[in-house]
């Protein structure tokens, strides 16, 4: 079989893109398609190329057999009828036969056509796969085809991408031909089905990749991005840092009269960014993160579990923790602290001195002096967790505090007797109270001089419940928390 085939590779080349290597591998597959359809297989068979690659033509091997033991004529031939071929053929020799297009019929022709497609499949799914594969993380620019239960299919010339509902921002609503730029996030090689390209306008890594577009200084890792962390739609925030020093690296993010964020913003829809300025130091880091709120002052709490407070005026407090908790939820995972923002009034009024003193307790390693490797009722073993969430709730966690109050206290806590007895057994147990002197808060005299005989004097009773002791001032147990009423009988005789 002698075909001119220069047009349809050319075609297949300029069509497909795909190389004359691939073309003719898939032509060699496609005649030993027909061949195995015509002839039940095709071990015997050779196809042949010109030089010019643009004629093929297909043999088939027979052996030469004696005409007594000729029996298969897919594979052997007779003697007499090889030396017709070629006059010098012996026996056991092997001849090349070509074989007439004419022999192929109807089903042939259309197994190898279905084959000659399959391979040309294949080998455009496999040649986009090995390029998209290689984009992954890479910005792409394609346009609006269809929308489908919530997924827009994006032309990308070459193929269709899928932007899925979840990948899509709630601030943006795209139409028929509108143009999508996105990242590339997934490429999945279906065994069945076509190549699967994913997009995203979600992803941190989009918002850094169009900064790249945008800034020159990142491009060329002048000035590089920490960390980005983003609620799509909403608000994004990026933490940068300079490798030069005469480079702002804020600056060169924001742009000549804000030129290069305005552009990012546009392409987000709006959405709001802060750029923010990177700081190995986490007070820093944290007054940035908090942006655009003006921070007075910031408090590590625990370094190890990587608890933070940070002060701001009253004006700032709602801008610090923005609409429904957003800038300091974002500020939380930028910095990787869990960061608290109180007003300056809110922290004049906590007490944190628990806290200083375990601090400088476990500087000097002194930690069992004051029993503070237990400062919160939630951190003692054994612990109610009722109790300890009914203390958390009323920011009443620190032992201290517990400590402190006062009966009425307790009892609006809406603690049983039960298990205030039972907390403050456990504190016994594992905390060591160093009783502190409280006469000086009844140092003040009275007019007569004599306030401080009066209270010494002041007779004590038994709880008739516990035992312990105590005054006609209390109006409950300070122990097992049982109200208390005193009477007095009336010596006057009348």
């Amino acid at each position: 079989m002698a075909t001119d085939m220069s047009e349809a590779i050319r075609q297949l080349m300029q069509d497909r893109n795909m190389s004359e290597e691939l073309i003719l591998k898939t032509i060699e597959n496609t005649l030993f398609a027909a061949y195995k359809r015509r002839f039940g297989n095709a071990d015997n068979a050779v196809v042949r190329f010109s030089e010019d690659n643009y004629e093929v033509s297909i043999h088939a091997r027979k052996r030469i057999v004696d005409p007594d033991n000729f029996y298969d004529p897919t594979c052997e031939i007779e003697l007499e009828e090889a030396r017709e071929l070629d006059p010098d053929a012996e026996l056991n020799d092997e001849i090349l036969i070509e074989v007439d297009p004419r022999e192929f019929d109807r089903g042939s022709v259309q197994s190898a056509k279905q084959t000659a497609h399959q391979s040309i499949r294949e080998i455009q799914k496999d040649r986009l796969y090995a390029e998209f594969k290689d984009k992954i993380g890479e910005i792409i620019i394609g346009y609006y085809q269809r929308e489908r239960n919530g997924t827009i299919f994006v032309d990308l010339g070459k193929i269709e991408g899928k932007l899925l509902k979840k990948y899509q921002s709630p601030r943006e609503e795209f139409h028929v031909n509108d143009r999508i730029k996105s990242l590339i996030v997934e490429v999945n090689k279906n065994q069945n089905g076509p190549l699967e390209v994913i997009l995203s306008r979600t992803h941190t890594d989009f918002v850094k990749a169009i900064f790249e577009l945008e800034v020159p200084e990142i491009y060329d890792k002048i000035v590089e991005i920490h960390k980005i962390v983003r609620e799509p739609g909403y608000r994004t925030k990026l933490a940068v840092y300079s490798n030069r020093e005469d480079v702002d690296p804020v600056g060169a993010c924001v742009g000549l009269k804000g030129v290069r964020i305005l552009s990012v913003i546009k392409e987000l829809e709006g959405e709001k960014i802060d750029i923010l300025k990177y700081d190995t130091d986490p007070r820093k880091f944290i007054k940035n993160a908090l942006s655009p709120a003006e921070v007075q002052e910031v408090i590590i709490l625990d370094e190890a579990k990587h608890q933070a407070l940070a002060v701001v005026s009253e004006s700032q407090l709602s801008l610090a923790i923005g609409k429904q908790g957003l800038n300091v939820r974002l500020a939380n995972r930028l910095v990787d602290w869990n960061i608290d923002v109180k007003t300056d009034v809110q922290f004049e009024e906590m007490d944190i001195a628990a806290e200083s003193r375990r601090a400088v307790s476990e500087l000097f390693g002194e930690a069992d002096a004051y029993g503070e490797e237990y400062s919160l009722i939630s951190q003692l073993p054994g612990v109610d967790p009722d109790v300890a969430a009914i203390l958390k709730d009323n920011n009443k966690d620190f032992i201290e505090d517990f400590l402190a109050l006062s009966a009425e206290e307790l009892a609006e806590l809406n603690l049983n007797d039960e298990q205030q007895k039972a907390l403050k057994s456990l504190i016994e147990e594992h905390i060591e109270i160093v009783e502190e002197d409280y006469a000086d808060e009844y140092s003040e005299e009275t007019e007569d001089g004599e306030h401080e005989e009066e209270i010494q004097k002041t007779e004590e009773y038994e709880c008739p419940e516990c035992g312990t002791a105590i005054t006609v001032e209390m109006t409950s147990c300070p122990s097992c928390g049982i109200g208390l009423s005193f009477e007095y009988e009336d010596d006057t005789t009348t």
